[in-house]
């Protein structure tokens, strides 16, 4: 006879791989023993997957019939320890189940589990470079390091980065019994919960509050020494908290995009000049680079916005347009990154900007450096120094009202700058194109009109056909002006407005993380 369990609590399933379950839903397993906290099966829809173990309970035949082969080679013929009575299982009384580790790779179409940043698929400097120590500096595109991957290839059977805490979870009083934002409330405990005030994990472990270490944090695995250097000062500025700021402000210019190559020709790349005003040294950066840049800052920092890079194109890369073009994208780029109080003083971004371009062993040993720091995940959380003293209490109430107020804000700017941004790229598209040649339609119209006077010989039709030849080309003229047009003034609100999208993009994890952590 198939293993069979009977469901004690509806499940939504959220992650590929996994299936929903219904209250008192009987599905077949595919194997008894539990992978993580994880079982196989079949609901009676007919729906195969993934589910949690503690959501449902195994049901035993009365004759001792073995059970089918097990998808494992480790399971035991018998089966395990047989789960108590259903009179056990009272809703009222009963705590939330413990919360599973997520399933492993192998096997099942899960992503790898990753950071907050994904790692680029191929830049369009270079498509199949990749970092490599034996390049130089100069030779060397950006990547994100090996410290990104979570999860071993598939089969591997690595364990994920968070590991289930041993210690007692910490206490958050009456704030705190909620659940995280995507945990499946089991029916009836609500009391139970409300009285245990506990923290429990988060069942997505996919979700940000989760990947940007911000559960570990609360759970307290988080470990770490941080040095004077680390800390990150939060100080109660004229509109509430704020990060301290930098005691030493600083500008840096991007200039003069040139066109290099390696390996004897076979590749090119465009290379741009930077000078930092605090060191007066220039150094010559890749796009690939400035990619790396934006890995390590998108991974250290879960609760700061950095702004999104220009994007990559494919086709076109050695075009003046298109170099001219990334050089304002990342010159807005650098400017935010310059004046931001926490981003300007990292030491993978002042590594980025100070090291010369032309010492290899230098850039090799910030960047590893960069890509082994230890205060990132549920560390990052511990160099955070908050004010201390009179005033320094926030209400949380008023706390999670501005918090949302400010989602609300950040949506309706994300919908508005879309429809503008799609509203001034079909204006431009039309200034370029249809208003350009409907003006040279009229133009070529006067200058066919005044090639019909030319062929009169009247002595009073010179001045007439002089005049309407220049009628003819000042409607060329007139149609070059609007084409020219968006150069002067939606090009740069455009690029303006890209880098706020970027900053719209970031914000919904950010505040998922802020709110997660007040729950």
């Amino acid at each position: 006879m198939a293993l069979r369990a009977r469901a004690l609590y509806d499940f939504r399933s959220e992650n590929p791989g996994e299936i929903s379950l219904r209250e008192h839903e009987v599905l077949s397993l595919c194997s008894e023993q539990d992978i993580e906290g994880w079982l196989e099966g079949v609901n009676s829809r007919g729906d195969r997957g993934l589910f949690p173990a503690s959501y449902v309970q195994v049901i035993r035949a009365p004759a001792a019939e073995p059970p089918p082969p097990a998808r494992y080679a480790n399971v035991p013929v018998g089966g395990f320890e047989p789960l108590p009575p259903p009179a056990a299982f009272k809703p009222a009384a009963q705590q939330p189940p413990p919360e599973p580790f997520p399933p492993p790779p192998a096997g099942y179409p899960f992503p790898p589990y990753g950071g907050s940043y994904q790692p680029s698929q191929g830049s369009d400097d270079d498509w199949d470079d990749d970092w490599d120590d034996s390049s130089t500096v100069a030779d060397e595109p950006g990547a994100l390091g090996s410290s990104y991957p979570d999860y071993e290839a598939a089969g591997g059977g690595a364990p994920g980065r968070y590991r289930l805490s041993t210690r007692s979870e910490p206490s958050l009083g009456p704030r705190g019994a909620g659940h995280p934002p995507g945990h499946p409330h089991p029916p009836g405990g609500g009391g139970a919960a409300k009285s245990s005030a506990t923290v429990s994990r988060n069942l997505n472990r996919f979700s940000t509050f989760v990947k940007s270490g911000g559960e570990a944090f609360v759970l307290g695995e988080a470990s770490g020494f941080v040095k004077d250097g680390d800390k990150l000062c939060v100080v109660l500025g004229p509109r509430g908290p704020e990060w301290q700021e930098n005691p030493y402000p600083f500008q840096c210019s991007i200039e003069d995009p040139t066109k290099q190559t390696k390996f004897k020709g076979m590749k090119s790349y465009i290379a741009y000049k930077l000078v930092p005003s605090h060191t007066g040294q220039q150094v010559h950066r890749r796009y690939k680079h400035f990619d790396w840049l934006y890995g390590r800052l998108a991974e250290k920092f879960p609760v700061i916005s950095v702004p999104h890079l220009p994007e990559k194109q494919a086709t076109g890369r050695f075009e003046e347009d298109f170099i001219s073009k990334r050089r304002k994208g990342l010159a807005w780029w650098m400017d935010h990154m310059c004046s931001h109080p926490v981003l300007a003083q990292c030491d993978a971004f002042q590594h980025f900007l100070t090291c010369p371009s032309t010492d290899e062993k230098a850039w090799k040993q910030g960047k590893r450096k960069a890509e082994k720091d230890e205060m990132v995940g549920a560390n990052f959380f511990l160099t955070i120094s908050v004010p201390t003293g009179p005033g320094a209490s926030l209400d949380l109430q008023e706390v999670e009202s501005q918090v949302d107020g400010f989602k609300a804000f950040t949506k309706k700017m994300d919908e508005s700058a879309l429809q503008l941004n799609h509203t001034a790229n079909e204006f431009a598209r039309k200034q370029v194109t249809g208003f350009k040649k409907e003006y040279q339609k009229v133009g070529h119209s006067f200058k066919c009109l005044s090639q019909a006077f030319e062929l009169d010989q009247q002595a009073f039709s010179a001045g007439l056909n002089q005049a309407i030849a220049f009628t003819a080309e000042a409607y060329d003229a007139i149609g070059d002006l609007f084409a020219d047009q968006p150069r002067q003034d939606l090009d740069p609100v455009m690029d303006l407005l890209a880098l706020y999208q970027g900053h719209l993009a970031n914000f919904p994890d950010i505040i998922h993380v802020q709110k997660a952590l007040m729950c």
